[in-house]
């Protein structure tokens, strides 16, 4: 891994660069948005996989506004009062929108790095919801966007990365933890709807006796047998997308 900087319109971001063994003059980058813990040695080991497989992978902090913070640890971080309340209000201060600006420049640094070829997302918690956005945002390069266990995908806020479906021509992939109250059966089915409406090219998926959180190595609720298969579905999709 190497870590850059950044240059955003807010300031700078810190991010972690995975480069493939193997050099490709046509690779392709995936950027990796984080959950609510932040960029950490958990997120950088799910990087590896994924340089591993071929790809340029960029994992940015999307908190570096309120940068230094930290380092958070997934598996009892909200159990603490007060590292519960700071990421609290992180989630509620780091919109939508300001991660979808930032992204225009994760896309650029991901490509200086090297990812001339198409370009996917993935991301998990509150990164599911970037992912998205992202592929409704910069169409022309970002060819597949993933979500796991992404909350509040389809809700009633007007910044909703449902309401932006009609832009994507992304493949999608969205995997759900079997009970997770920030992605609600109601969410789930409108989700579904709307996408089938804009004609979008995407698959949905219920994973059965897991919980949010699941598919990330160092979270309290990690399941092996299930991150095994995300990333299945994952490799897969990104393997017939980006080449």
């Amino acid at each position: 891994m190497r870590e850059i900087t950044i240059d955003t319109s807010d300031g700078s971001a810190s991010a972690g660069l995975f480069h493939p063994k193997a050099a490709n003059p046509a690779a392709s980058g995936v950027i990796l948005f984080m959950d609510a813990f932040g960029p950490r040695p958990g997120l950088y080991e799910m990087a590896e996989r994924l340089a591993a497989a071929g790809h340029i992978v960029l994992v940015p902090d999307l908190f570096y506004r309120h940068a230094p913070y930290g380092p958070f640890d997934a598996k009892t971080a909200f159990a603490t009062p007060e590292t519960g309340d700071q990421i609290r209000s992180f989630l509620s201060s780091t919109t939508l929108a300001m991660n979808e600006r930032d992204t225009g420049h994760f896309i650029q640094a991901v490509t200086e790095a090297g990812a001339t070829g198409k370009i996917g997302t993935t991301g998990y918690c509150m990164g599911g919801a970037r992912s998205l956005i992202a592929a409704a945002a910069y169409p022309d390069r970002v060819a597949a966007a993933a979500s796991f266990h992404g909350g509040n995908l389809a809700s009633d806020a007007a910044d909703s990365p449902h309401l932006r479906v009609a832009t994507i021509r992304a493949r999608l992939y969205v995997g759900m933890a079997g009970v997770d109250r920030t992605f609600p059966p109601e969410q789930s089915r409108l989700l579904e709807q709307t996408l089938r409406d804009a004609g979008t090219d995407f698959i949905m998926e219920n994973y059965a006796g897991v919980e949010h959180g699941w598919a990330v190595p160092d979270h309290r609720v990690f399941d092996p047998k299930g991150a095994e298969r995300h990333w299945q579905r994952m490799l897969t999709l990104f393997d017939e997308t980006l080449g």
